[in-house]
């Protein structure tokens, strides 16, 4: 197996700063910063825009479509498919 193949897969924090969640988890992502962990041990952190605390599928604050309706003028438009 070769040597310095593949990027170094370490813990990384990644954090929504809009909802206020982060999450340790590993990955090949790298940053400039850091952070202090919950267990006193020191992290990169990627800060990311959207996250499954602040993601409306998740929080329940999503829109749902009227798809019926779509439907219902395609058909009165061309007919019988």
């Amino acid at each position: 197996m070769r040597k310095n193949l593949h990027p170094s897969y370490r813990p990384v924090v990644f954090r929504d700063p809009s909802a206020g969640f982060a999450f340790l988890t590993r990955s090949t992502l790298t940053s400039d910063r850091a952070i202090e962990w919950e267990d006193g041990h020191t992290y990169p952190v990627v800060d990311v825009d959207v996250s499954s605390a602040s993601h409306p599928f998740y929080t329940g604050r999503g829109r749902v479509l009227d798809t019926a309706g779509r439907v219902e003028r395609f058909k009165q438009r061309y007919g019988k498919v």
